[in-house]
């Protein structure tokens, strides 16, 4: 048990450290990473709605596993998790270009404040022992299955746009 739980977390924790990991992100795949943007000191490209999704995600996890007494492992992946996340925030508002600033801190209120704000208050003010749980864990369920289903509405518009193109709609097919 001890060795799963130190194996597990390890390996969890890794992951949300990955985009800070030269080694493993910019040297492997070749993909900037932010130590590239604090040398940079420019976000470039980057949108700042995954880090700060995953930041809501990480921390409605956390708060969950506050809340069950078996949590040990869901609060310790999430709160690492949740602590890379608020870094990568910071960061990206911290050198991100002005308009992508302002859009990213409004969406910084409205979802890791104000949204995370109204379920912890929600949860803690209307509900009651194991529906507490229920709740929260609704939300969290909901939130991860949409952030990993996310990337597949770039295939969308990628397949979207490509059936667009002039140079394909004129390929016959036999």
């Amino acid at each position: 048990m001890l060795l799963n739980f130190f194996a597990g977390n390890i390996i969890s924790i890794l992951v949300f450290a990955s985009p800070i990991t030269k080694f493993w992100v910019y040297v492997c795949f070749s993909r900037k990473t932010f130590w590239w943007v604090v040398k940079k000191k420019s976000t470039e490209n980057y949108k700042g709605v995954p880090y700060i999704t995953t930041f809501l995600s990480t921390s409605l996890w956390t708060f969950y596993g506050i809340m069950n007494p078996d949590g040990l492992l869901v609060v310790t992946v999430n709160g690492a998790g949740a602590i890379f996340q608020l870094i990568y925030v910071i960061l990206f508002l911290v050198y991100a270009p002005k308009d992508k600033k302002v859009k990213s801190a409004k969406l910084v209120a409205i979802l890791d404040v104000g949204f995370l704000g109204a379920v912890i208050a929600v949860t803690l003010l209307a509900f009651h022992g194991t529906m507490r749980l229920t709740f929260v864990g609704i939300i969290c369920a909901g939130l991860t299955i949409g952030m990993y289903a996310s990337p597949l509405s770039v295939m969308v518009s990628f397949l979207t746009k490509l059936t667009d193109c002039k140079p394909l709609k004129s390929i016959q097919y036999k």
